[in-house]
């Protein structure tokens, strides 16, 4: 918590929190952003705090993350004097998950809080059990606080365990345990293990054989009964391939070639012998 007077300050009439309340922001703002939202009234959001307790960005990274909140309408910072007849200047931080515009950043300093316009009843279809599955991910240890675009964004690859029947709490102890003293990038270490621990596909269950229909003794293959010799399938039982066009004269071609090639085998080897 920063010092009174000096931590974040929560805009009025905001919007509820949703998966799409920062789906709009580039992932590292959209992180940061949720981040401050989570936070208490009074803490403290300035760059070296933010930069400790979010370790995955560095000073400069978080500087520049709380500009383009500020430019999007999430974050307004105002120079002051402390105030009590004393000299010294000091920013104020004014943080709203709705955007607001510059216009009414002003009014509402100046104690005139606008009006905003009643917007639509969302549509947006339920979520799927992959996201819900990633969003108790992101409430069940703070080491992975996955932000609603970092949920949308991996769901296909939740989804796919979910598809191969794994369980949602099963795929939600997969994600948490063991996870090491400090993530530095929760979205890429989720994504990694996803890829990694992603289960076999379960086994096929095995074709079902054609039933009222004999089998083959020895290989099983079913057939019709006149297919049968003794109970043994054509091939089991020695018989003729009625696919093969083998003539009895190519039999017989092909015996005296094996004949010829042996007897001239056996020459040249008694041959050699007897110069030997």
């Amino acid at each position: 918590m920063a010092a009174p007077g000096y931590g974040k300050r929560s805009a009025p009439d905001q919007a509820p929190r949703d998966r799409r309340t920062f789906a709009h922001l580039p992932d590292r703002e959209a992180h940061i952003a949720a981040h401050i939202d989570r936070l208490p009234e009074g803490a403290a959001i300035d760059v070296k705090t933010l930069a400790k307790e979010l370790a995955a960005y560095g000073q400069q990274a978080i500087r520049s993350a709380l500009n383009a909140l500020a430019q999007a309408g999430h974050l307004f910072r105002r120079r002051e004097t402390v105030g009590d007849g004393r000299t010294q200047w000091v920013f104020r931080s004014y943080f709203s998950r709705t955007p607001r515009s510059d216009a009414w950043w002003k009014r509402f300093l100046k104690g005139d809080v606008p009006e905003e316009p009643q917007t639509a009843v969302s549509t947006a279809p339920p979520h799927s059990e992959a996201y819900e599955a990633l969003a108790t991910v992101a409430r069940t240890d703070p080491r992975l606080p996955l932000s609603a675009a970092e949920c949308e964004d991996l769901e296909p690859l939740a989804a796919a365990w979910l598809a191969r029947g794994i369980p949602k709490a099963q795929l939600v102890h997969a994600l948490t345990a063991d996870l090491p003293a400090e993530v530095h990038v929760p979205a890429a270490f989720t994504r990694g293990r996803l890829l990694k621990k992603l289960p076999p596909e379960p086994p096929r269950s095995p074709a079902t054989r054609a039933v009222g229909l004999p089998e083959c003794i020895n290989c099983g293959t079913p057939g019709r009964p006149e297919a049968f010799t003794d109970g043994l399938c054509r091939l089991c039982h020695g018989a003729p391939d009625p696919h093969d066009r083998t003539t009895p004269v190519d039999i017989r071609a092909q015996a005296a070639a094996a004949k010829a090639a042996h007897r001239t085998g056996r020459s040249r080897f008694l041959a050699r012998r007897a110069r030997s």
